[in-house]
């Protein structure tokens, strides 16, 4: 049976459209995104794959949004959720829910500089590598077991966005490796 696969993402689709483009023996069953006209939600429909928007904006509080975030994934019943560029935390019900099938992308050698700005944090270590991390996802914050990472140099006048230019395309290549092997071992699904 072909693994399903439901990407999160909140920015331009970069990642979402590196697994369109791959020879994965997965199938992108559905995007859902925080940000309503997002990229990846053009590009997803673009590709005539199925979207959600579930926009915090339109919830009185968190637990509602999350609740929401976890129906809209489970109607598409993946195999595995992608978080690609997804700039949300997700909730304990939706780890829980998904535990070990939810598969992160982030830009830095993990455990080191966590969170949103690991980028922009690595330059101000002085660090001379760093590169990016394709891990599960748990209830903390990048802190779950890491599946593969690919190393990065750090090159003399390197600025926030050129050094996140080679990260990205770094991830994009690490995501569809990780999910070939994933879907080849029979995983979920």
């Amino acid at each position: 049976m072909t693994a399903r696969l439901v990407v999160l993402a909140s920015g331009s689709g970069t990642t979402l459209q590196a697994l369109l483009d791959s020879p994965l023996r997965a199938r992108v069953v559905g995007v859902v995104s925080d940000v309503p006209g997002c990229g990846a939600l053009l590009r997803a429909r673009e590709a005539r794959i199925a979207t959600a928007c579930i926009d915090p904006a339109d919830f009185p509080a968190r637990p509602a949004w999350d609740d929401a975030l976890l129906a809209a994934v489970r109607g598409y019943e993946p195999s595995w959720v992608v978080a690609a560029g997804f700039m949300r935390i997700l909730g304990p019900a939706f780890v829980q829910g998904y535990e070990y099938r939810i598969i992160n992308v982030h830009p830095s050698l993990l455990p080191a500089f966590p969170g949103a700005h690991a980028v922009r944090d690595a330059l101000h270590a002085g660090v001379t590598v760093t590169g990016c991390t394709v891990h599960f996802i748990d209830e903390g914050v990048d802190t779950g077991p890491i599946i593969a990472q690919r190393v990065v140099d750090v090159r003399p006048g390197d600025t926030v966005d050129t050094l996140h230019g080679r990260i990205k395309a770094a991830e994009r290549t690490l995501l569809v490796e990780v999910l070939t092997q994933l879907s080849d071992d029979g995983g979920p699904g």
